[in-house]
């Protein structure tokens, strides 16, 4: 798209601001393509600390009008990390990071640009990427007829190296140098890794603080004893760690510590992005995978069977459609009731061991635990074995009437 194709009657564009590479120049690039129009950067805060560091004197420099931080943190956790906690959702293999992230944002920022009065949102979504669909999935759901700008689909830029050399070219100051330019995104739950050597699936990650790794340890580098962790929960929330009654969100951060001391949590996978190709991440979710872990260990007292394994093919198609930008969708929503309706009985207490990188079960109890140690014994109980003989005849029926018929088929066959 050349200049004269672009909108000119634009006015004011609200900017999905991180002050990473891609945003940075995205605000100069917005001011010379797009007829010089107001341009109003929106951080959300969902976890990634000093990263947002400096991000206002920054954005005004590059032009700016103005920055909102906006703090996202407790919805982010409690609306969406939570459910899909609930629901055991992953997509394959990774808990869901980026993704849900992502719809939590998009409203936020959509919510300014209708009360700025803005003509268009501008994200720094690559066209190869999840991130495109699920910002612009996002910003529809609230405002359908929003004008959406996604430079990575205009410019001439091809490369994050031609990136670079745009930000020099501009005097655009960058935290990052071509040879540590990894692709990353940071939130309470999560960081992930792409690009550079992990392009090539045959190279192992350089699992080193010189390398990349930021919340965990490589778990050989774990020099101490196992660690212990007693979480708390009620209906499927987390309410405590170790006796200590704290906050969802407060939970996370610290059992990222705890984790990420115990090299739990390290994540290497080609996945299959919505757009058809392949792609190599590495994630870091030291705290995301303790308490993956703890939640499903308390369901197998808590929950039935026939529940469990339906809610275990639900959460296939959950981590599904929050992988592929649908947070905001009937589909969703009604995946979510019916795994709040599970979590009814989720109620008590998991105690794990940590020891370099392994997560161990050490406990586990409830009031409401479907397991009944007197009927699973192997010692004496009230359990009626002869009662199995007419359970396995009717269970079995149908193969011993196939067995029969197959019988007799072969003796007409052997007629013949």
């Amino acid at each position: 798209m050349n200049g004269q194709e672009r909108n000119q009657n634009i006015k004011k564009i609200v900017l999905a601001y991180s002050g990473g590479l891609d945003t940075s120049i995205i605000i100069p690039w917005l001011k010379e393509n797009y007829g010089n129009p107001e341009v109003i950067a929106v951080s959300a805060d969902v976890g990634q600390g000093t990263e947002l560091d400096g991000l206002e004197e920054k954005a005004i420099k590059t032009g700016a009008s103005k920055l909102y931080i906006e703090d996202l943190t407790d919805e982010f956790a409690d609306e969406f990390i939570l459910p899909t906690l609930k629901a055991g959702a992953k997509y394959e293999g990774y808990l869901l990071g980026t993704s849900f992230a992502r719809p939590v944002i998009a409203k936020r920022i959509t919510e300014i640009a209708l009360a700025e009065g803005a003509d268009a949102i501008a994200h720094g979504c690559t066209g190869k990427g999840n991130d495109q669909v699920r910002f612009e999935l996002g910003i529809r759901a609230f405002a359908p007829d929003m004008k959406i700008i996604a430079p990575w689909r205009e410019w001439d830029l091809k490369s994050r190296d031609d990136e670079i050399d745009y930000a020099e070219a501009h005097n655009i100051p960058l935290k990052i140098n071509r040879e540590t330019n990894y692709s990353k995104d940071k939130n309470l739950w999560h960081l992930s890794h792409e690009g550079l050597d992990l392009e090539e699936p045959g190279n192992e990650p350089l699992y080193t603080k010189e390398g990349f790794l930021e919340m965990t340890v490589a778990p050989e580098s774990v020099k101490t004893a196992p660690e212990y962790v007693e979480l708390e929960f009620v209906q499927g929330t987390p309410v405590a760690l170790d006796g200590q009654k704290l906050s969802f969100k407060q939970i996370i951060y610290a059992l990222n510590e705890i984790g990420g001391r115990n090299g739990i949590g390290l994540y290497d996978v080609v996945e299959n992005r919505l757009v058809g190709m392949k792609s190599r991440g590495v994630y870091e979710t030291p705290g995301g995978t303790i308490l993956y872990h703890a939640h499903e260990v308390l369901e197998t007292i808590t929950v039935d069977k026939e529940t469990a394994h339906l809610k275990a093919h639900l959460a296939l198609k959950f981590g599904e459609l929050v992988y592929n930008g649908l947070w905001f969708s009937p589909t969703r929503e009604a995946l979510s009731a019916f795994f709040d309706k599970t979590q009814e009985t989720v109620t008590g207490k998991v105690r794990l061991k940590l020891f370099r990188g392994n997560i161990i079960n050490a406990g586990v109890w409830s009031d409401y635990s479907l397991y009944d140690p007197e009927l699973a014994s192997f010692g004496e109980s009230d359990y009626d074995q002869n009662d199995s003989r007419g359970f396995i005849a009717l269970f079995g029926l149908p193969v011993t009437v196939k067995a029969k018929l197959d019988e007799k088929l072969a003796k007409g066959k052997g007629g013949k």
